[in-house]
């Protein structure tokens, strides 16, 4: 009765800080042109409590760039594990920077996550909700991690979980071979890649 009597005001439109920018198909040529990061989770069996890690890929080279291990996972350690990567990568040293993408989890979606990449200059780009394809890289990395390491051990103890998991990451990183890589690790393709001993591909995501 009210809108047929024109009497109601006009709803008040919520204005984003930061707001949402969809995931474009791209070419990926080289290293530091697109990173993904995503969430797991893995079970504490001895302590029956589970445990995050949070991971960020490399698109090109496969690298696990940089993560977070704990009980908790929240925006200020996506904003942690994003400030590593770039130093790691020595990226604050150049104008272009890696575009960062991610699902619509509530790590990437707060307002730490979402500064820390415009204090950084990064672009933050999300996947449209049920499309993990347009994340498949990290996807590949997190059912990888699952079938090699969380499913062949039982924890007992956080520091356990820790230790094991951490351990293959540097595996993963240092001496697993990728076919996409010409059978090399990821470390190793990136070694071979700066050198210029291999031919360059493309990416397409």
């Amino acid at each position: 009765m009210l809108k047929e009597e024109e009497l109601l005001q006009p709803q008040r439109q919520k204005k984003r800080k930061h707001p949402r920018k969809l995931a474009n198909n791209r070419e990926i040529t080289a290293p530091n042109q697109l990173w993904e990061m995503d969430v797991k989770y893995g079970f504490i069996v001895g302590e029956q409590r589970f445990f995050f890690l949070m991971s960020l890929i490399d698109v090109y080279d496969r690298a696990i760039v940089d993560y977070h291990f704990g009980l908790t996972c929240e925006g200020k350690h996506a904003a942690q594990i994003l400030q590593r990567a770039l130093w790691k990568r020595q990226q604050f040293n150049c104008d272009d920077r890696p575009v960062i993408r991610t699902d619509n989890g509530p790590q990437f979606i707060s307002h730490a996550f979402e500064e820390a990449c415009q204090h950084f200059q990064t672009v933050h780009e999300r996947i449209p909700p049920k499309t993990p394809n347009k994340n498949a890289h990290i996807e590949s990395f997190h059912s990888v991690l699952e079938k090699e390491c969380l499913q062949r051990n039982e924890f007992q103890s956080y520091q356990e979980a820790y230790e094991i998991v951490t351990n293959y990451l540097l595996f993963y990183n240092q001496r697993r071979i990728h076919g996409s890589l010409y059978d090399l690790s990821p470390v190793e393709f990136g070694k071979a890649f700066a050198l210029q001993l291999i031919t360059p591909f493309v990416v397409k995501v």
